[in-house]
């Protein structure tokens, strides 16, 4: 049996109706959704991650500075928690384990920080161990673009090497991460085209490919990654919707099949997932966008085995489950949309 864990924006100010972290109960044959569990009283626990061991989670709370770890019953799912510290920077929305399990990063989106949190043994959360900051200059968007804003700090697979999507600098920095400390990669970051806005990052299951949406102009751009020494490199940049859409749309999540044969990626405003086909060399092949069917899909995530996919519409307070084709990648809706207030990340766990 597994578990999904599903975080969600409750703050008037950000118009929201979520209620905290919801744990679900995934049906193996149906993908379906039971929830088991409310853990109500958190302000917006946005973006989640479990340890490798399954039995401890983490939330940043978003527009905050803090960051807070429960304890996982992995029998049941259920939560129960455990503390909570400061990430000291101001509205952290992304955070990642060292592959050791025992240091936490977060970035800070408003200051412009990577914030690195010691794990302790239990898993409860000590010191502040660094915090980094982004230098540059800031992009030429007057609104989006102030200063820097850091997004994503994924792992490679390899778990050397950390990549930082900034979008208020249009680079993507890359640091090798040594016993839970950051340190610039020989070549720190690679500049993407003003006003692109690049949010979030995946790699391709060989890391030898780096995929980056960019959210102020609704493209990806494919990149080649050495994990020898880090580099980067941009082959390869596509818009993210229909070349018939004209109206306002921003490009949120973005994510890779197990097999590396398809990338997909959420627009919000066209409200959509957008398909593309992987090929010889990590170029990309856009193939369709698929309707979300709701409001705002700021992140998705294929459930485990790759057969489900799940959108997290946050402004109509759903998420929708898609059957996904393995061989073509393309999505079909598949049974009741799931109620869930202002729903904005979604990780999994396995049962014992």
């Amino acid at each position: 049996m597994s578990f999904a864990y599903v975080g969600s924006r409750t703050t008037r100010e950000r118009n929201a109706r979520g209620e905290g972290i919801s744990v679900f109960r995934v049906e193996p044959a149906t993908g379906a959704l039971e929830r088991v569990q409310l853990m109500g009283g958190l302000v917006n626990p946005s973006y989640l991650a479990l340890n490798a061991a399954g039995d401890r989670l983490y939330t940043v709370h978003g527009d905050g500075s803090e960051v807070s770890a429960f304890a996982v019953d992995r029998a049941t799912g259920e939560l129960a928690f455990l503390d909570r510290a400061s990430c000291e920077g101001r509205n952290p929305v992304h955070l990642a384990l060292d592959p050791a399990g025992r240091a936490l990063l977060v970035s800070n989106h408003l200051s412009g920080t990577v914030a690195a949190i010691e794990v302790l043994e239990d898993g409860r959360l000590g010191a502040i161990a660094q915090q980094v900051a982004l230098p540059g200059e800031p992009g030429p968007h007057r609104k989006e673009q102030p200063f820097s804003k850091p997004h994503f700090n994924p792992f490679d697979p390899s778990g050397q090497w950390v990549l930082v999507p900034d979008k208020g600098l249009d680079r993507v920095f890359v640091f090798r991460c040594t016993q839970g400390r950051l340190a610039p990669a020989p070549t720190p970051w690679v500049q993407l085209p003003e006003c692109a806005g690049p949010r979030n990052l995946v790699f391709a299951p060989s890391g030898r490919h780096a995929y980056v949406v960019n959210e102020l102009d609704s493209t990806v751009v494919a990149c080649a990654f050495d994990p020898a020494d880090g580099s980067l490199r941009p082959l390869q940049r596509l818009s993210t919707l229909p070349d018939d859409f004209i109206g306002f749309s921003r490009a949120a999540g973005i994510q890779v099949d197990a097999a590396g044969q398809h990338l997909y990626v959420s627009n919000r405003g066209h409200d959509s997932i957008a398909l593309f086909a992987l090929e010889d060399g990590g170029r990309m092949r856009f193939v369709e966008a698929v309707p979300s069917q709701g409001r705002t899909p700021r992140f998705f995530t294929l459930g485990p085995g790759g057969r489900w996919m799940y959108v997290l519409n946050e402004d109509s307070d759903s998420i929708v489950r898609f059957s996904r084709d393995p061989v073509e990648g393309r999505l079909r809706p598949a049974g009741e949309a799931v109620a869930c207030g202002s729903p904005v990340c979604m990780v999994f766990g396995g049962g014992v």
